[in-house]
Protein backbone atom coordinates (compact mmCIF):
# COMPACT_ATOMS: atom_id res chain seq x y z
CA UNK A 1 0.00 0.00 0.00
CA UNK A 2 1.57 3.30 -0.81
CA UNK A 3 2.69 5.69 2.07
CA UNK A 4 -0.10 8.39 0.89
CA UNK A 5 -3.09 6.39 1.03
CA UNK A 6 -2.79 6.33 4.69
CA UNK A 7 -6.66 7.21 4.97
CA UNK A 8 -7.53 4.48 2.28
CA UNK A 9 -6.66 1.84 4.44
CA UNK A 10 -9.87 -0.57 3.90
CA UNK A 11 -8.39 -0.68 -0.21
CA UNK A 12 -5.71 -2.21 -1.29
CA UNK A 13 -3.64 -2.23 -4.00
CA UNK A 14 -4.13 -0.85 -7.03
CA UNK A 15 -8.02 -0.37 -6.35
CA UNK A 16 -6.42 2.04 -3.64
CA UNK A 17 -3.95 4.01 -6.01
CA UNK A 18 -7.04 4.72 -8.01
CA UNK A 19 -9.35 6.12 -5.01
CA UNK A 20 -6.31 8.24 -4.58
CA UNK A 21 -6.28 9.17 -8.13
CA UNK A 22 -9.93 10.10 -8.69
CA UNK A 23 -10.25 11.82 -5.07
CA UNK A 24 -7.19 13.99 -6.23
CA UNK A 25 -9.05 14.46 -9.74
CA UNK A 26 -11.91 16.04 -8.33
CA UNK A 27 -10.24 18.20 -6.00
CA UNK A 28 -8.09 19.92 -8.49
CA UNK A 29 -11.48 20.32 -10.41
CA UNK A 30 -13.17 21.91 -7.88
CA UNK A 31 -10.11 24.51 -7.24
CA UNK A 32 -10.26 25.22 -10.83
CA UNK A 33 -14.06 25.80 -11.30
CA UNK A 34 -13.22 28.02 -7.77
CA UNK A 35 -10.71 30.02 -9.41
CA UNK A 36 -12.58 30.62 -12.76
CA UNK A 37 -16.30 31.58 -10.58
CA UNK A 38 -14.12 34.15 -8.57
CA UNK A 39 -12.27 36.19 -11.26
CA UNK A 40 -15.56 35.75 -13.47
CA UNK A 41 -17.50 37.68 -10.56
CA UNK A 42 -18.23 41.47 -11.60
CA UNK A 43 -16.38 44.04 -9.69
CA UNK A 44 -18.69 46.66 -7.74
CA UNK A 45 -17.30 49.99 -7.35
CA UNK A 46 -17.05 50.90 -3.38
CA UNK A 47 -19.63 54.10 -3.85
CA UNK A 48 -22.44 51.47 -4.98
CA UNK A 49 -21.84 49.64 -1.75
CA UNK A 50 -21.82 52.81 0.33
CA UNK A 51 -25.12 53.54 -1.78
CA UNK A 52 -26.77 50.11 -0.86
CA UNK A 53 -25.70 50.66 2.89
CA UNK A 54 -27.35 53.82 3.32
CA UNK A 55 -30.90 52.58 1.16
CA UNK A 56 -31.15 49.82 3.08
CA UNK A 57 -30.46 52.16 6.28
CA UNK A 58 -32.94 54.66 5.16
CA UNK A 59 -35.69 51.35 4.93
CA UNK A 60 -35.16 50.05 8.42
CA UNK A 61 -37.55 50.78 10.74
CA UNK A 62 -36.08 52.27 14.25
CA UNK A 63 -37.87 52.41 17.08
CA UNK A 64 -36.06 54.41 19.18
CA UNK A 65 -35.73 53.45 23.28
CA UNK A 66 -37.64 55.41 25.31
CA UNK A 67 -36.54 56.26 28.65
CA UNK A 68 -39.33 55.07 30.95
CA UNK A 69 -37.77 57.04 34.13
CA UNK A 70 -37.97 60.30 31.73
CA UNK A 71 -40.68 63.03 33.11
CA UNK A 72 -44.40 62.86 32.26
CA UNK A 73 -43.88 59.03 31.89
CA UNK A 74 -45.91 56.54 33.78
CA UNK A 75 -43.66 54.20 35.39
CA UNK A 76 -44.06 50.58 33.97
CA UNK A 77 -45.89 47.83 36.11
CA UNK A 78 -44.39 44.99 38.03
CA UNK A 79 -45.23 41.53 36.81
CA UNK A 80 -48.56 40.30 38.32
CA UNK A 81 -48.87 36.92 39.25
CA UNK A 82 -49.65 33.94 36.93
CA UNK A 83 -52.67 33.13 35.99
CA UNK A 84 -53.96 29.84 36.65
CA UNK A 85 -54.79 29.13 33.02
CA UNK A 86 -51.03 29.65 32.11
CA UNK A 87 -49.66 27.47 34.92
CA UNK A 88 -49.10 24.13 34.21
Amino acid sequence: MLPAAGGLSGLSGLSGTVALAATTAAAATLTVCAVVLARSAPVVPPTLVRTAIRDRDRRTAFLPQRDPDARGRTRPRAPGHALQATVA
